[in-house]
C-alpha cells in the first residue's frame, strides 16, 4: 500500500467526527477511486487563468487545483480557504485578514502575503469580470508574511464574501505566468493533464491543509461533454459518474432511473434576456417596459422549464440573498405592453434576438414562446441562432438583445457589483450612470452601510428600479438540475449558489 493511501485511510478514521462539525457530510468518506464528470461550457480558449474563465467545465477545475482565500460553504455559510480569520473597523473599511501558514503550492513553492497581493492585482485589468471587487480595495498592504491589512474605499460589510469570487484564484507571485500555463495552485488536486475545451485530469496532493475534510478521490478527471443527449447517455453508460445541466425535459427520466439519482437544487440560477439599454432601441424606456410586458413567464416556467424553477421579476437577486425584496413580476399584458409602443411613438417593433442553447437549456424554445406572447402587442421578435460551442466569448458580448443566464451571487454588492456597475466587464445590459445615476449612487451607498434595516431598504429600492426600469428580462428563476450515479456518494447539504455543489464536487464528493 503506498504512503497516500496509508495517510487516507488514517484520516477516514477520523472523517466522522471532523466533517460532522465542517458541515461536510454526516458519515464517513471512503477515500480513494476516481470521479468521472461529463461537463459543459468547455473551450478550446480555456486556460488556467481565471481572468477568463467562462463555464462549468474550467470554472470546476480551477477549484479542484487553486483556492480563493474565503469559500462559501454548502449551508451558504463564508468559511475560510487559504484565510482563516479576518476582522474589521467599525467601519468596515479596514479588514486584516490572517493567511493560512505551512500551505505550499503544487512545485513546492510556499505560501504567502505576496502571493495575495499579486493574485488580486490581476484583476485591476479591464477585462477581468472580477476588477470591480478588487478596484474598491484603495491599498493593500503586507504587514507580515501571513497577514494582510487591506484598506478599502468606502467601507464593505460583505467585503470577506467579495474574496470567494472563482475568479480570485491565488497564484505564486514571482511565476504567475508559469503557474497559469501549468496550472501551478494550492488545491487539493495538482494537474496530471489537461487538453483545453476537451480533458482535465488531476491526482490528489500527497498533503493537504484540507486533509480529513475533503479531497477524497484519488484522481478527478472531467470531461467536456455540450450535447445533452451525450451526457446523458455517457452517465447511462457508466462513463461518467456525474453530469451537469440535465434539460428538465430529461430529468422526468432521469428521476427514476436505476442506478442514478437527479440532484434538484433551487439557487439564484436566472435564465432570461438582455437588453443593451445603451444601444437603439433598447435605450428608450418604454422599449423596454413594452417587452416586460409582453413576456409570458408562467408559460416558459410551464413549457421550458416544466416546473424546476420559479417565477423572476428581472432583478437577479433571489432567495439566496439577504436582502431578496420578494418583487411581484411585470404582468403579461399585450396590451400594456402596446400601451408602451405607442409612448415610444411607435405602432409596432421588430427586433433581433440572439439565441443559444449554449446560453441555457431550451433557450430557443423559450424565445419562441417569447416571439409567441409578443405578437399580439405588436413585437416581431426573430430569434437568430448561434449554435458555436463559443456563445459566450462571442454572441454574448455582440447582440444588443441576446439569451443570458448566470448562476447569480449571495450576496447583492457582489451580484449588482459584477453584473451592473456602471463600467463592469460583464455588465452585458450596459446599465450605467445614463440609464440609472440613482441605482448607481444606491449601489455606493448601501455598501458603505452597516445598518441591516437601512440596507434592506436600499437594496429593496435597487431591485424595484431594475423591474421597471432595467434592461434584463428574468422571467425565470431555474433550478441547478445535475446527475449522479449511486457510485457517487455526496453531503447530505448541497451548495446552491452552483451546480455541482458550488461546483467542489471534486473535493466534496467521494466513491459509495
Amino acid at each position: 500500500m503506498s504512503g497516500f493511501k496509508r495517510r487516507r485511510l488514517i484520516q477516514t478514521a477520523f472523517a466522522a467526527a471532523v466533517l460532522g462539525a465542517s458541515g461536510l457530510a454526516a458519515a464517513p468518506a471512503r477515500m480513494g477511486g476516481t470521479l468521472k464528470a461529463g461537463l459543459t461550457g468547455a473551450s478550446a480558449a480555456d486556460r488556467w487563468d481565471s481572468r477568463t474563465h467562462m463555464g462549468n467545465f474550467i470554472g470546476a477545475a480551477a477549484i479542484a487545483v487553486f483556492d480563493t482565500l474565503t469559500e462559501i460553504a454548502a449551508d451558504g455559510s463564508l468559511r475560510g480557504e487559504l484565510a482563516t480569520a479576518w476582522t474589521a473597523s467599525p467601519d468596515a473599511r479596514i479588514w486584516d485578514v490572517t493567511l493560512r501558514d505551512g500551505v505550499r503550492f503544487h512545485d513546492g513553492g510556499a505560501f504567502g502575503a505576496r502571493d495575495v497581493l499579486a493574485s488580486l492585482a490581476l484583476h485591476r485589468d479591464d477585462a477581468s469580470g472580477a476588477r470591480p471587487l478588487v478596484d474598491t480595495i484603495a491599498s493593500a498592504e503586507r504587514l507580515t508574511d501571513h497577514r494582510i491589512r487591506f484598506t478599502l474605499a468606502s467601507g464593505n460589510a460583505d467585503f470577506p464574501w467579495l474574496l470567494a469570487d472563482p475568479a480570485l484564484l491565488i497564484y505564486p507571485a514571482d511565476r504567475i505566468p508559469e503557474a497559469m500555463a501549468r496550472g501551478i495552485g494550492t488545491g487539493l488536486y495538482r494537474v496530471e493533464s489537461f487538453e483545453p475545451g476537451r480533458r482535465f485530469v488531476g491526482r490528489r496532493v500527497e498533503t493537504h491543509y484540507k486533509d480529513g475534510q475533503a479531497g477524497w478521490f484519488e484522481r478527478v478527471e472531467f470531461l467536456a461533454m455540450s450535447d445533452g443527449a451525450a451526457r446523458v447517455s455517457a452517465l447511462r453508460s457508466g462513463q461518467v459518474d456525474a453530469i451537469d445541466r440535465v434539460a428538465p425535459a430529461r430529468a422526468a427520466r432521469l428521476q427514476d432511473a436505476p442506478g442514478l439519482r437527479l440532484q434538484r437544487v433551487a439557487g439564484n440560477q436566472y435564465y432570461g434576456f438582455a437588453m443593451q439599454t445603451g444601444a437603439a432601441p433598447f435605450d428608450v424606456l418604454h422599449i423596454r417596459q413594452a417587452l416586460k410586458h409582453a413576456i409570458d413567464r408562467q408559460g416558459i416556467l410551464d413549457k421550458v422549464l416544466l416546473g424546476h424553477g420559479r417565477i423572476g421579476a428581472d432583478s437577479p437577486i433571489g432567495p439566496l440573498n439577504s436582502y431578496d425584496a420578494g418583487l411581484a413580476a411585470p404582468a403579461y399584458d399585450p396590451d400594456r405592453a402596446a400601451h408602451h409602443l405607442r409612448k415610444a411613438g411607435l405602432s409596432g417593433l421588430t427586433v433581433a434576438l440572439g439565441v443559444s442553447d449554449m446560453a441555457f437549456d431550451g433557450a430557443p424554445e423559450a424565445a419562441a414562446l417569447f416571439a409567441d406572447s409578443a405578437r399580439p402587442a405588436g413585437i416581431d421578435i426573430v430569434a437568430t441562432h448561434d449554435s458555436s460551442g463559443d456563445y459566450w466569448r462571442e454572441t454574448w458580448r455582440q447582440a444588443p438583445f441576446r439569451a443570458t443566464a448566470w448562476s447569480g451571487r449571495v450576496t447583492e454588492d457582489w451580484m449588482f457589483s459584477t453584473a451592473l456597475q456602471h463600467g463592469a466587464p460583464w455588465n452585458d445590459t450596459q446599465w450605467g450612470m445614463a440609464q440609472s445615476p440613482r441605482f448607481q449612487m444606491l449601489l455606493a451607498e448601501a455598501r458603505s452601510e452597516l445598518d441591516s434595516a437601512r440596507r434592506a431598504g436600499i437594496y429593496a429600492e435597487m431591485q424595484h428600479i431594475l423591474r421597471d426600469e432595467g434592461g434584463l428580462l428574468i422571467p425565470v428563476f431555474a433550478d441547478h438540475l445535475s446527475a449522479v450515479s449511486d457510485r457517487i456518494a455526496t453531503p447530505g447539504t448541497l451548495g446552491t449558489a452552483r451546480a455541482l455543489d458550488n461546483a467542489r464536487l471534486a473535493e466534496r464528493w467521494w466513491r459509495a
